[in-house]
C-alpha cells in the first residue's frame, strides 16, 4: 500500500510500480490508510509521515501494534538526522526522503520484501521452474520463458506458496491492485496464458472450486480444465 497525500505522485507512484509488476493500493489520508490496514494485508507500506486525518506516523504505530510484522519504508521531505531517528523509532524498516528515484524505491521495496521474507531462497526452484524475482526471469527445465508482467506476477504468488493452493481471490488482491474489479475473469484468462507460456506437461493445477497451485507431483502435469 502506498500512502500518499499528494494525488499525482502516489498515482505516478503506482503506475510505476504496476511496471515492475508490484501491485499497489493506495490512500491518500490516514482514515482511508486505517481502513485498508482493516481488510487486507500488505507486503510493505509506503508511508509519507505528513497526511491528513491520523497522521503518518499514528498509521505506523498502529502497524506496529497490530503485531503483523508488516514492513514500513517512509517517505517524506523531512531529510534531518532527527527526523529519520524519530521514523525509526516509530518502527519504520526503511526511510527514503523526497525528491526520490522511482527505481530507488524499488530496489528498497525488493531488499524489504527479501528480509520480511529471509528464510525463502533469492531464486525459487520448484518442480523444474526456476523464477529469480529480482532479474525477473523465468526458466522451465533450463528454458527460459519469456512472461508479460502480469503473468510473472501471478506465478511469482503461485510459486511462493511452494505447492499450496491460492484463491482466484486472493491472486486477484495480490497480483492486480485495489481497482480490479472482482467479478472480473482477469485472472482465469492470465493462468490459462501462462500455462501455455510454461509449456506441457502443464504445471499449474487447477483445484476445482477452491483455486490454483504449482503440481510438485513427480510428473507435474496439472490439470487445465475447461474453464481455466
Amino acid at each position: 500500500m502506498v500512502v500518499e497525500d499528494e494525488p499525482y505522485l502516489a498515482d505516478a507512484i503506482r503506475d510505476g510500480l504496476r511496471l515492475e509488476a508490484i501491485a499497489a493500493d493506495t490512500a491518500g489520508d490516514g482514515d482511508t490508510a486505517l481502513e485498508l490496514l482493516g481488510v487486507n494485508v500488505y507486503d510493505i507500506v509506503v508511508l509519507d509521515r505528513d497526511i491528513p486525518g491520523p497522521s503518518g506516523d499514528e498509521v505506523a504505530r498502529h502497524i506496529v501494534a497490530s503485531g503483523s510484522g508488516m514492513p514500513i519504508l517512509m517517505l517524506t521531505a523531512a531529510d534531518r538526522l532527527d527526523d529519520l531517528a524519530s521514523g525509526f523509532g516509530l518502527g519504520a524498516d526503511d526511510y527514503l526522503t523526497k525528491p526520490f528515484a522511482l527505481q530507488e524505491l524499488v530496489l528498497r521495496l525488493r531488499a524489504l520484501d527479501r528480509r520480511r521474507a529471509h528464510h525463502r531462497p533469492p531464486v525459487w526452484e520448484i518442480a523444474g521452474l526456476r523464477l529469480d524475482p529480482f532479474r525477473r526471469e523465468v526458466h522451465r527445465d533450463g528454458r527460459y520463458v519469456a512472461l508479460t508482467r502480469k503473468q510473472f506476477a501471478v506465478l511469482e504468488v503461485l510459486v511462493g506458496a511452494e505447492g499450496g493452493v491460492i484463491s482466484a481471490e486472493e491472486l486477484l488482491e495480490r497480483a492486480w491492485d485495489g481497482n480490479a474489479d472482482p467479478f472480473t475473469n482477469a485472472v482465469r484468462i492470465t493462468v490459462s496464458a501462462l500455462r501455455k507460456r510454461l509449456g506441457e506437461p502443464w504445471i499449474i493445477a487447477t483445484v476445482p472450486g477452491v483455486g490454483y497451485r504449482i503440481d510438485t507431483g513427480p510428473d507435474a502435469e496439472g490439470t487445465e480444465h475447461a474453464d481455466g
